[in-house]
């Protein structure tokens, strides 16, 4: 997945007060209320806040001196962090693409490099994994909500997986997976349908088609289900004769 590369300037914000030259001595860390894992550091007339574990790796405690150009690679690093557990959060409640990670934080204002670097980052925890994620998303669509295979490769499409990546998992699924799924919606549908062979034909038909099945697994569907009605139908004039 590609992102555009742009300069972030959330160090330039955040420190634009902050003197170039001169040494700043921790006066006060305090811990903000309504921002879990968030300090507020004092340098006396001036502060900046910084997540927890970026408070411990650069040893930011009362009495503690840097200059701003330490301060400036603080904050990327905690900007990088903020980003990072943003992702966690947003992957709490079900797996995402590496597109819809990326829109996310954007939608969180962080900048692109920043992005870029937490995508790698969740890529090698394996906790972003398009190759499974278009696997898993293609066996579910197929088994559980029976969709074909077009409307399955329109959807990761729309998720940003790459082309091969979609062409890799749906050929993960058999003709015979996607038939016996067409076949299962189709016979449901025909069966909720009143009126002529015709008229159930065509909007079983269009109804599969809708769903993403191929005209020719359609077709074939739409020949079964007429078998398999004219076999009840003749199976109740026999009935009827005895």
């Amino acid at each position: 997945m590609q992102l555009d590369s742009e300069p972030d300037d959330q160090d330039v914000q955040v420190l634009a007060d902050f003197p170039e030259d001169e040494e700043l001595v921790i006066t006060r860390v305090e811990r903000l209320k309504k921002s879990n894992y968030r300090y507020l550091i004092h340098f006396g007339a001036y502060n900046m806040t910084v997540h927890e574990d970026v408070m411990i790796k650069y040893r930011m405690i009362s009495g503690s001196t840097f200059v701003k150009a330490d301060l400036e690679e603080i904050v990327a690093a905690d900007e990088r962090q903020r980003a990072y557990v943003e992702g966690l959060r947003y992957l709490e409640r079900k797996p995402r693409t590496a597109q819809e990670m990326a829109r996310r934080l954007r939608e969180k204002e962080i900048g692109e490099t920043v992005i870029a670097e937490v995508l790698l980052r969740l890529q090698e925890e394996r906790l972003l994994d398009d190759p499974l994620y278009a696997k898993q998303w293609a066996e579910q669509r197929i088994t559980n909500q029976r969709k074909g295979k077009m409307w399955i490769r329109q959807e990761l499409r729309e998720k940003g997986i790459d082309k091969s990546l979609i062409s890799e998992a749906l050929d993960q699924i058999t003709p015979e997976q996607e038939m016996e799924s067409a076949l299962q919606t189709g016979r449901k549908k025909w069966n909720l349908l009143r009126g002529d062979i015709n008229d159930k034909r065509r909007k079983t038909g269009a109804f599969l088609m809708r769903r993403g099945f191929s005209g020719e697994m359609v077709r074939q569907v739409i020949q079964i289900l007429r078998e398999e009605e004219d076999s009840e139908g003749e199976e109740e004039e026999i009935f009827d004769l005895d």
